[in-house]
């Protein structure tokens, strides 16, 4: 019998980062916090997002097949809270029908359409090539198609610990 309070103890201890993936199709677009995020490959530069499967970026990358991931700066972990809960249509600011803003934060549209945040550290932008149904979440394994970030290292990435909130268990 599996002790679910050790359980959780033990998954809430693996070393997670933060991030946020952006994802658009047609006339809609979200910003959603997601700490399911890992390369998986190298050749080709292949990269894995694990999305619950009731949230709305899920419905959106799979309709669109592609997702970015903006890698965010410790020092701006209040960020990831904007985007726990979907970003209301309200909250999408467009101009010359190219998304600015969403959910008070600037944002960026590069290769594949889904929106990045202008502050991230560094952010990947990628078309999906493979799915994979996993129960409570869907994976989705995209090719990095486009990359931004900083001329030298990429250094102090926001992780799961320096926030309070918990995913899994």
């Amino acid at each position: 019998m599996v002790d679910d309070r050790l359980r959780r103890r033990v998954l809430w201890s693996m070393p997670s980062g933060l991030y946020v993936v952006g994802s658009a199709a047609g006339s809609r677009a979200n910003l959603m916090t997601a700490s399911l995020a890992i390369q998986v490959a190298t050749e080709p530069k292949l990269v894995a997002v694990a999305i619950d499967t009731a949230a709305v970026t899920r419905a959106l990358v799979a309709e669109s097949g592609a997702f970015s991931l903006s890698l965010l700066s410790r020092r701006d972990r209040a960020v990831v809270r904007h985007f726990v809960k979907p970003v209301g249509e309200a909250e999408v600011v467009r101009r010359g029908g190219r998304i600015v803003s969403m959910g008070g934060e600037p944002v960026e549209v590069h290769e594949t359409g889904a929106p990045v945040l202008a502050r991230a550290l560094a952010w990947l932008d990628c078309r999906v090539r493979h799915r994979l149904e996993l129960g409570s979440h869907e994976l989705f394994v995209g090719e990095v198609v486009a990359v931004g970030g900083p001329e030298g290292e990429v250094t102090e990435v926001l992780r799961m610990e320096d926030t309070r909130m918990s995913y899994g268990g």
